[in-house]
């Protein structure tokens, strides 16, 4: 029996919707591949939910992915969009849960985080990272692949990792969490 499974990595969206999957062989990840699914052209936002939907279960079929990484909808103004994007995040996880794989979210900063060291990377950088870590000869014209390939690889980063007990994300999270404990 090998250490094997692949990861699907999305970068949701209702204009473009990235995706990129990796396989992991014991401790090495290797590329499978990256697109994007274009939804600019279709003005109906239920039409645009309906073809994420069928894109990933696409994408689980061929495929055959153990986990789903996601990125998370992050704060923005815009309510109308923040929902739009939420029921876009939604129906790839709904499409997922349809087939049974366990889904992770990953806020964008965790993601660049773990691909650059860097919570505030460009979006660039974080291609360039990817295209070295995974030795791309080339990178698509619009970042959204790679941005769901991102997802994925974070996933790998992320899952290798063993927690014990609580975590914290500083000083102010461990007082948080430790009241009893700080004088």
């Amino acid at each position: 029996m090998t250490n094997e499974r692949i990861i699907l990595g999305i970068d949701p969206g209702t204009t473009i919707m990235g995706f990129g999957l990796i396989r992991v062989k014991g401790k090495k990840m290797e590329f499978i591949q990256m697109n994007e699914l274009q939804l600019k052209k279709y003005n109906d936002h239920y039409v645009k939910l309906k073809l994420i939907f069928e894109r990933t279960i696409e994408l689980i079929d061929t495929y055959h992915p153990d986990e789903i990484a996601i990125e998370a909808p992050f704060f923005g103004k815009n309510v109308q969009s923040m929902l739009k994007l939420g029921r876009a995040q939604g129906t790839a996880m709904a499409a997922g849960l349809s087939r049974e794989i366990p889904i992770t979210e990953y806020l964008p900063k965790k993601i660049k985080m773990a691909i650059t060291g860097n919570g505030n990377a460009s979006k660039e950088q974080v291609a360039k990272m990817l295209q070295s870590t995974l030795q791309l000869k080339t990178l698509p014209k619009n970042l959204d692949a790679t941005d769901g390939l991102a997802a994925a690889v974070c996933h790998f980063y992320n899952s290798s990792k063993i927690v014990k007990g609580k975590s914290y994300t500083g000083w102010a999270s461990f007082v948080k969490q430790n009241s009893d404990r700080v004088k």
